[in-house]
Protein backbone atom coordinates (compact mmCIF):
# COMPACT_ATOMS: atom_id res chain seq x y z
CA UNK A 1 0.00 0.00 0.00
CA UNK A 2 1.33 3.14 -0.70
CA UNK A 3 2.09 6.08 2.05
CA UNK A 4 -0.18 8.60 0.95
CA UNK A 5 -3.38 6.72 1.45
CA UNK A 6 -5.66 6.28 4.93
CA UNK A 7 -5.97 2.75 4.88
CA UNK A 8 -9.18 2.15 6.61
CA UNK A 9 -10.96 4.13 4.08
CA UNK A 10 -9.48 2.32 1.33
CA UNK A 11 -10.72 -0.74 3.65
CA UNK A 12 -14.36 0.35 3.80
CA UNK A 13 -14.66 1.22 0.30
CA UNK A 14 -13.67 -2.10 -0.69
CA UNK A 15 -15.83 -3.50 1.67
CA UNK A 16 -18.31 -1.69 0.18
CA UNK A 17 -17.67 -2.83 -3.27
CA UNK A 18 -18.38 -6.37 -2.05
CA UNK A 19 -20.99 -5.46 -0.65
CA UNK A 20 -22.70 -4.08 -3.61
CA UNK A 21 -21.28 -6.77 -5.69
CA UNK A 22 -22.90 -9.67 -3.81
CA UNK A 23 -26.21 -7.16 -4.31
CA UNK A 24 -25.87 -7.16 -7.80
CA UNK A 25 -25.28 -11.08 -8.01
CA UNK A 26 -28.66 -11.63 -6.24
CA UNK A 27 -30.64 -8.69 -8.54
CA UNK A 28 -28.96 -10.83 -11.26
CA UNK A 29 -30.19 -14.00 -10.38
CA UNK A 30 -33.61 -13.14 -9.66
CA UNK A 31 -34.08 -11.02 -12.29
CA UNK A 32 -32.08 -12.94 -15.55
CA UNK A 33 -32.96 -16.92 -14.13
CA UNK A 34 -35.51 -16.60 -12.14
CA UNK A 35 -33.72 -16.98 -8.52
CA UNK A 36 -36.57 -17.00 -5.47
CA UNK A 37 -34.51 -13.88 -3.82
CA UNK A 38 -35.76 -10.97 -2.69
CA UNK A 39 -34.27 -7.63 -2.79
CA UNK A 40 -36.64 -5.14 -2.79
CA UNK A 41 -36.68 -5.62 1.02
CA UNK A 42 -35.38 -7.51 3.84
CA UNK A 43 -31.78 -9.07 4.09
CA UNK A 44 -30.50 -8.68 0.38
CA UNK A 45 -32.32 -5.25 0.24
CA UNK A 46 -30.03 -3.72 3.59
CA UNK A 47 -26.63 -5.42 1.57
CA UNK A 48 -27.18 -3.26 -0.90
CA UNK A 49 -28.03 0.04 1.14
CA UNK A 50 -25.52 -0.34 3.24
CA UNK A 51 -23.11 -0.35 0.27
CA UNK A 52 -24.65 2.60 -1.14
CA UNK A 53 -24.31 4.56 2.44
CA UNK A 54 -21.30 3.38 2.51
CA UNK A 55 -20.15 4.59 -0.51
CA UNK A 56 -21.54 8.36 0.01
CA UNK A 57 -20.43 8.74 3.27
CA UNK A 58 -16.52 7.56 2.13
CA UNK A 59 -17.09 9.82 -0.65
CA UNK A 60 -17.67 12.80 1.63
CA UNK A 61 -14.50 12.45 3.47
CA UNK A 62 -12.18 11.40 0.68
CA UNK A 63 -13.73 14.91 -1.08
CA UNK A 64 -12.03 16.59 1.87
CA UNK A 65 -9.01 14.59 1.81
CA UNK A 66 -8.21 14.11 -1.91
CA UNK A 67 -6.39 16.52 -4.57
CA UNK A 68 -8.44 17.79 -7.38
CA UNK A 69 -11.84 17.33 -6.26
CA UNK A 70 -13.30 19.09 -9.02
CA UNK A 71 -11.43 17.51 -11.60
CA UNK A 72 -12.65 14.02 -10.01
CA UNK A 73 -16.67 15.36 -9.96
CA UNK A 74 -16.70 15.46 -13.23
CA UNK A 75 -15.14 12.33 -14.40
CA UNK A 76 -17.73 10.25 -11.92
CA UNK A 77 -20.75 12.71 -13.37
CA UNK A 78 -19.26 11.70 -17.07
CA UNK A 79 -19.51 8.34 -15.98
CA UNK A 80 -22.64 8.37 -14.48
CA UNK A 81 -24.29 9.90 -17.80
CA UNK A 82 -22.31 7.16 -19.94
CA UNK A 83 -24.73 4.38 -17.68
CA UNK A 84 -27.55 6.63 -18.43
CA UNK A 85 -27.02 6.14 -22.40
CA UNK A 86 -26.05 2.84 -21.89
CA UNK A 87 -28.92 1.94 -19.68
CA UNK A 88 -31.44 4.07 -21.59
CA UNK A 89 -30.14 1.32 -24.90
CA UNK A 90 -31.30 -1.63 -22.71
CA UNK A 91 -34.26 0.13 -21.68
CA UNK A 92 -35.69 3.14 -22.13
CA UNK A 93 -38.71 2.66 -19.43
CA UNK A 94 -35.82 2.09 -16.51
CA UNK A 95 -32.69 3.63 -17.44
CA UNK A 96 -30.51 5.77 -14.72
CA UNK A 97 -31.67 9.39 -15.08
CA UNK A 98 -29.94 10.15 -11.77
CA UNK A 99 -28.30 7.31 -10.08
CA UNK A 100 -25.26 7.30 -7.66
CA UNK A 101 -22.32 8.18 -9.94
CA UNK A 102 -24.72 11.15 -10.80
CA UNK A 103 -24.94 11.95 -7.17
CA UNK A 104 -21.74 11.86 -5.85
CA UNK A 105 -20.22 14.18 -9.04
CA UNK A 106 -22.85 16.67 -7.68
CA UNK A 107 -22.18 16.15 -4.26
CA UNK A 108 -18.83 16.54 -4.60
CA UNK A 109 -18.82 19.75 -6.58
CA UNK A 110 -21.39 20.76 -3.10
CA UNK A 111 -18.50 19.44 -0.71
CA UNK A 112 -15.50 21.75 -2.37
CA UNK A 113 -17.87 24.56 -2.10
CA UNK A 114 -18.59 23.97 1.46
CA UNK A 115 -14.61 23.16 2.27
CA UNK A 116 -14.35 26.47 4.33
CA UNK A 117 -17.02 26.02 6.31
CA UNK A 118 -17.43 24.59 9.80
CA UNK A 119 -18.08 21.23 10.50
CA UNK A 120 -21.05 21.67 12.46
CA UNK A 121 -22.85 23.78 10.26
CA UNK A 122 -22.03 21.26 7.77
CA UNK A 123 -23.50 18.83 9.70
CA UNK A 124 -26.63 21.07 10.26
CA UNK A 125 -27.04 21.22 6.41
CA UNK A 126 -26.71 17.26 6.20
CA UNK A 127 -29.53 16.95 8.73
CA UNK A 128 -31.79 19.23 6.33
CA UNK A 129 -31.01 17.41 3.03
CA UNK A 130 -32.05 14.52 4.74
CA UNK A 131 -34.90 15.97 6.36
CA UNK A 132 -35.88 17.64 2.79
CA UNK A 133 -35.68 14.02 1.10
CA UNK A 134 -38.57 12.84 3.21
CA UNK A 135 -40.70 15.79 1.97
CA UNK A 136 -40.17 15.05 -1.57
CA UNK A 137 -41.26 11.44 -1.31
CA UNK A 138 -44.70 13.40 -0.20
CA UNK A 139 -44.56 15.34 -3.29
CA UNK A 140 -45.60 13.68 -6.42
CA UNK A 141 -45.56 15.42 -10.15
CA UNK A 142 -46.97 14.19 -13.98
CA UNK A 143 -43.03 14.90 -15.06
CA UNK A 144 -39.64 14.17 -14.39
CA UNK A 145 -37.78 17.45 -14.35
CA UNK A 146 -37.32 17.32 -10.30
CA UNK A 147 -36.25 13.41 -10.20
CA UNK A 148 -32.72 15.36 -9.37
CA UNK A 149 -33.87 16.69 -6.24
CA UNK A 150 -36.42 12.91 -5.41
CA UNK A 151 -39.45 14.83 -6.70
CA UNK A 152 -40.64 11.82 -8.63
CA UNK A 153 -43.76 11.25 -11.21
CA UNK A 154 -46.30 8.09 -9.82
CA UNK A 155 -45.24 4.70 -11.09
CA UNK A 156 -41.85 5.90 -11.77
CA UNK A 157 -38.84 3.26 -11.80
CA UNK A 158 -34.79 3.12 -12.42
CA UNK A 159 -32.56 0.67 -12.49
CA UNK A 160 -29.99 3.07 -9.74
CA UNK A 161 -31.71 6.01 -8.11
CA UNK A 162 -30.02 7.85 -5.50
CA UNK A 163 -31.61 11.60 -5.74
CA UNK A 164 -29.94 14.70 -4.15
CA UNK A 165 -32.45 15.08 -1.54
CA UNK A 166 -31.76 13.04 0.82
CA UNK A 167 -28.19 11.10 -0.42
CA UNK A 168 -26.39 14.48 -0.57
CA UNK A 169 -26.95 14.33 3.61
CA UNK A 170 -24.98 11.83 4.00
CA UNK A 171 -22.39 12.55 1.90
CA UNK A 172 -22.48 16.03 4.03
CA UNK A 173 -22.02 13.82 6.75
CA UNK A 174 -19.20 12.64 5.58
CA UNK A 175 -17.80 16.01 4.65
CA UNK A 176 -18.24 16.93 8.32
CA UNK A 177 -16.19 13.87 9.57
CA UNK A 178 -13.71 13.90 7.07
CA UNK A 179 -12.99 17.68 8.33
CA UNK A 180 -13.27 16.27 12.23
CA UNK A 181 -11.11 13.51 11.94
CA UNK A 182 -8.77 13.58 9.32
CA UNK A 183 -7.48 16.66 9.68
CA UNK A 184 -3.83 15.79 9.55
CA UNK A 185 -4.94 13.92 6.68
CA UNK A 186 -3.38 10.71 8.35
CA UNK A 187 -4.60 7.76 9.15
CA UNK A 188 -6.55 7.09 13.00
CA UNK A 189 -5.60 3.34 12.81
CA UNK A 190 -2.39 1.83 13.64
CA UNK A 191 -1.76 -0.27 10.05
CA UNK A 192 -1.31 -1.61 7.52
CA UNK A 193 -4.37 -3.76 7.44
CA UNK A 194 -4.35 -7.54 7.24
CA UNK A 195 -7.04 -7.48 4.66
CA UNK A 196 -4.93 -5.84 2.24
CA UNK A 197 -6.98 -7.23 -0.86
CA UNK A 198 -9.87 -5.30 0.41
CA UNK A 199 -7.79 -1.65 0.17
CA UNK A 200 -6.46 -3.05 -3.06
CA UNK A 201 -11.01 -2.87 -4.19
CA UNK A 202 -10.97 -0.05 -2.58
CA UNK A 203 -8.62 1.74 -4.41
CA UNK A 204 -10.11 0.61 -8.09
CA UNK A 205 -13.47 1.25 -6.40
CA UNK A 206 -14.85 3.39 -9.82
CA UNK A 207 -13.28 0.77 -12.58
CA UNK A 208 -14.94 -2.23 -10.48
CA UNK A 209 -18.36 -0.25 -10.07
CA UNK A 210 -18.36 0.28 -14.15
CA UNK A 211 -17.11 -3.21 -15.09
CA UNK A 212 -18.30 -5.29 -12.64
CA UNK A 213 -21.86 -5.60 -13.96
CA UNK A 214 -20.93 -7.14 -17.75
CA UNK A 215 -18.51 -9.16 -16.02
CA UNK A 216 -21.14 -11.06 -13.63
CA UNK A 217 -23.74 -11.30 -16.39
CA UNK A 218 -21.16 -13.10 -18.83
CA UNK A 219 -20.45 -15.51 -15.83
CA UNK A 220 -23.71 -15.82 -14.81
CA UNK A 221 -24.18 -17.01 -18.49
CA UNK A 222 -21.60 -18.89 -19.08
CA UNK A 223 -22.69 -20.62 -15.63
CA UNK A 224 -26.17 -21.41 -16.86
CA UNK A 225 -24.42 -22.97 -20.25
CA UNK A 226 -22.21 -25.04 -18.31
CA UNK A 227 -25.05 -26.27 -15.84
CA UNK A 228 -27.51 -27.04 -18.57
CA UNK A 229 -24.71 -29.26 -20.68
CA UNK A 230 -23.94 -30.61 -17.98
CA UNK A 231 -26.80 -31.10 -15.42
Amino acid sequence: MTSDRIWEIDVLRGLAIVLMVVFHLVVDLKDFYGAKLEYLSGFWFWVGRSSALLFMLLSGISTVLGRRPLRRAVAVFTWGMVLTAITYLYNPQTYIRFGILHLLGVSMVLGHCLRRVHPAIVTFLAFVFLALGQLAKTNAVSHSFFLPFGIMPKNFTSLDYYPIFPWTGVFLLGTALGRTLYKGKLSRIPGPPRVVWLATLGRHSLFIYLVHQPVLLTLLYLGHLLWRRFA
